[in-house]
């Protein structure tokens, strides 16, 4: 298509048979409306272009994949790759995580990602990994969901675990320079988002969390 400009990306995205916003009428219909199958339902929160949405649905066929943001031309690359490859696990919204409990119901969500979100240094509340937000996307998941978070910033990676502590939370996997782990899951590995690739340029090492809300 050659190079596409914001606002054609947003008007395409509005268009794309995967792609919603502000959908409170499929709250606790995703399965049945828009998969149309009974598989668990991961959210990639914050999702960017959707490179993990995406990555991951390739992986795991038989799971699907939302992928969450509030920029429609940011949404537009994963949307697009996934109608192009008739990709029927993955869909995408347009919303404010803020109120993510209006979109979804309890007991629909099975797991999370979280892929270089914003650190936010200086706002600690708007900390995608903070309990107000925990405690929101336990509203709308089953009992005792998996959290996965990818990070270079080391002060978010280390404010998490501190959440983690706090919240007595289970944890699965804990590193905080995955690519010196010998056993590295090949989905961190191999599925780089366009973030991840320019702080690996910079030389920044790249933590990952994994446990239980």
């Amino acid at each position: 298509m050659g190079k596409v400009g914001k606002l054609q990306k947003f008007a395409e995205v509005t268009a794309f048979s995967n792609c919603y916003e502000r959908a409170t009428e499929l709250k606790g219909k995703w399965a049945t409306h828009v998969f149309k199958n009974s598989n668990p339902i991961t959210l990639e929160l914050a999702c960017g272009k959707g490179e993990y949405t995406i990555g991951l649905a390739e992986r795991f066929p038989n799971r699907n994949f939302i992928g969450v943001d509030i920029k429609g031309n940011r949404i537009w690359k994963g949307a697009k790759y996934a109608l192009e490859n008739n990709m029927n696990n993955v869909a995408f919204h347009r919303i404010m995580i803020g109120n993510i409990e209006e979109y979804f119901a309890p007991n629909e969500i099975d797991e999370f990602w979280i892929t270089f979100p914003d650190p936010q240094h200086a706002k600690k509340r708007k900390r995608l990994t903070n309990p107000m937000f925990l405690d929101r996307y336990r509203t709308i998941a089953k009992p005792q969901p998996i959290m996965n978070l990818k990070s270079d910033s080391t002060r978010f990676y280390e404010y998490t675990k501190e959440v983690i502590k706090e919240q007595n939370l289970e944890v699965i996997s804990d590193n905080n320079d995955i690519y010196q782990w010998n056993d590295i899951p090949e989905y961190l590995a191999n599925i780089q988002t366009f973030y991840e690739k320019m702080w690996l340029n910079d030389g920044k090492k790249i933590k990952y969390l994994k446990y239980k809300l």
